[in-house]
C-alpha cells in the first residue's frame, strides 16, 4: 500500500511493507504525529497502542525507513547508519535525500495519510 507523509508542506511517498504491521499501521491513517528527534538520524513518536511486531537485526539503517520500535513506537529515519537495534519494518519514504532538510533538528509535525 502507497500512503502520503506531509512534512512543513512537503509531500512525501511511502510504501507499506506487506503483512500484519503494515496493515495495522494503514487502519490508524489518517494520523498526524509531533514527532520528537533523537541521535541526529531520527525523529520517532510513542502511540497509544501497540501494532503488532516482528523485530529483527537490520543491521543497517537507512534514510527513509519506516520502523516500528517494540510494538508502539514509529520511527521515520532520515539519515543511513549501522546499528545492532532490532525493527520490525513499516515502510520506506521516497526521496529520502530530501527528508533531512524537511524535518529538521527538533520535533516536527507529520501527518500521514492514504494516498489517493
Amino acid at each position: 500500500m502507497d500512503i502520503r507523509l506531509t512534512i512543513g508542506g512537503q509531500i512525501f511517498r511511502a510504501t507499506l511493507e506487506p503483512g500484519e504491521t503494515g496493515a495495522a499501521f494503514a487502519a490508524l491513517l489518517p494520523l498526524t504525529l509531533e514527532m520528537r528527534e533523537l541521535n541526529g538520524n531520527e525523529k520517532y513518536h510513542y502511540l497509544n497502542e501497540s501494532l503488532p511486531a516482528q523485530a529483527e537485526r537490520v543491521g543497517r539503517i537507512e534514510a527513509g525507513d519506516l520502523m516500528l520500535y517494540g510494538t508502539e513506537c514509529i520511527v521515520l529515519f532520515y539519515e543511513s547508519f549501522p546499528t545492532s537495534y532490532s525493527y520490525t519494518r513499516i515502510g520506506r519514504v521516497e526521496g529520502a535525500d530530501r527528508l533531512a532538510a524537511a524535518v529538521g533538528g527538533g520535533s516536527v509535525t507529520v501527518a500521514f495519510s492514504a494516498n489517493g
